[in-house]
């Protein structure tokens, strides 16, 4: 409905000039135009007849009607001939559904260069725009740079499109320069769009710092957006600026900017090399909880990790005893076994080892070892002995678990019990 209120707009003004020598606007032109003004030109007398009627029915929504009055239109003078091909280009662009018909007659009104100025202007930029949608993009680029040298205009939207049109083309390398002068034509109204071009473009080229002075830059005018958040910071991680980072990443969150599951995980991977593993198991934790994170083996393994490095062994270990039950790896309930001997809670560290070498663990010597150490602790001394005589037949813990023999062995005499 916009498109039809512009066209009747265009096609109101344009019949209206075929009657009236001189308009206003004619009459008071803009001075940075005045060197490309030309003389106002009028169609023909049969040939406008025909114009007002085909804008009579388009008025009057007859699309189709209008367009067949102009096309069988026989003019004979150049001038009515681009006038009526424009018209002709304007209804299909209205219709919609043929823009290669609509750049043939918009090829045809500019190619003689005899329209009046607006109609000119405004015929080159609208083929530009086409020729876009079909993805012509160099010819899009011709007619883009002719509106500007015809008219003088700076405009913002066009260098936007011009930006695209080299984008479209992989032209990564000439983006820079048409969004920085959409980004001045812009001035106070910014805009983000050429700062999107612009760290696409350094992206590309693998311009990393480049690209951060740019996000920086947006940021600062657009700090409601999620996206320069996430994106800084991840450009942050690949200069290998991780302190910019995890600030960035960090502020982001606690503003609810980080919503993704990849996110909160990097996020979290930045506490841990920052040396605040607390921070990141509690996120780790908080989201697995909420299931925004997977609750799978990986994400279990970080959190279990996470946990570990904090020295909340409690904790490190419930993780794992999660995650040996989710994989029922062998490795996985050693390490939960060792933690919970760490963690002095001896009959489930012993359960938590066997089931170890149940499943074939291959480290028997240290394992069989942490078994009899946690026997020994429970005062168990019987089953402590046999585990270390199992310790003594792996070459890697026969030396340690000699000495054990002999203690466990030295207890068992002192405290009257049979081993």
């Amino acid at each position: 409905m916009a498109n039809k209120l512009v066209t009747s707009l265009v096609l109101a003004v344009a019949v209206a000039g075929a009657q009236v020598p001189f308009s206003a606007d004619v009459l008071a032109a803009d001075a940075k135009q005045e060197k490309k003004k030309r003389p106002t030109q009028l169609m023909g007398p049969s040939v406008g007849k025909k114009v007002q009627k085909a804008f009579e029915l388009y008025s009057a929504d007859d699309i189709d009607g209008a367009l067949a009055i102009l096309l069988d239109i026989e003019a004979k003078k150049d001038y009515d001939k681009a006038i009526v091909a424009r018209y002709i280009a304007v209804m299909y662009t209205t219709k919609g559904d043929n823009e290669q018909k609509a750049i043939e007659y918009l090829e045809q009104a500019v190619g003689p260069d005899i329209l009046n100025e607006k109609d000119h202007g405004e015929a080159l930029k609208l083929l530009g725009d086409l020729q876009m949608q079909v993805q012509d993009y160099n010819n899009a680029l011709v007619n883009y740079r002719a509106w500007m040298d015809f008219t003088g205009e700076n405009d913002a939207q066009v260098w936007l499109k011009i930006a695209n049109a080299y984008y479209s083309l992989k032209q990564m390398d000439k983006i820079i320069v048409p969004a920085d002068k959409a980004i001045a034509a812009f001035g106070d109204k910014h805009n983000q769009n050429p700062y999107i071009l612009k760290v696409q473009s350094y992206y590309e080229r693998k311009m990393y710092p480049e690209a951060v002075k740019v996000l920086e830059t947006v940021l600062q005018l657009f700090p409601e957006n999620k996206q320069w958040w996430q994106q800084l910071g991840m450009f942050y991680l690949l200069v290998e600026d991780n302190d910019k980072a995890l600030a960035t990443l960090d502020l982001a969150y606690k503003q609810g900017f980080l919503e993704k599951e990849s996110e909160i995980k990097t996020l979290a991977s930045l506490f841990a090399l920052n040396q605040t593993s607390y921070k990141a198991a509690t996120l780790l934790e908080k989201h697995i909880g909420t299931g925004l994170i997977t609750r799978d083996d990986k994400n279990l393994a970080s959190l279990a990790n996470f946990w570990h490095a904090s020295q909340h062994i409690d904790k490190a270990a419930k993780y794992y005893g999660e995650l040996a039950k989710l994989t029922n790896d062998a490795k996985h309930y050693r390490k939960q076994g060792m933690l919970l001997k760490q963690d002095e809670q001896f009959s489930n560290s012993i359960k938590a080892l066997n089931k170890a070498l149940d499943l074939g663990a291959k480290d028997v010597g240290r394992i069989q070892m942490a078994i009899a150490e946690g026997y020994f602790y429970l005062e168990k001394y019987k089953p402590a002995y046999a585990a270390i005589k199992k310790a003594l037949k792996d070459p890697k813990t026969k030396k340690v678990a000699k000495g054990w023999e002999s203690f466990i062995k030295d207890t068992a005499q002192r405290k009257n019990v049979a081993i």
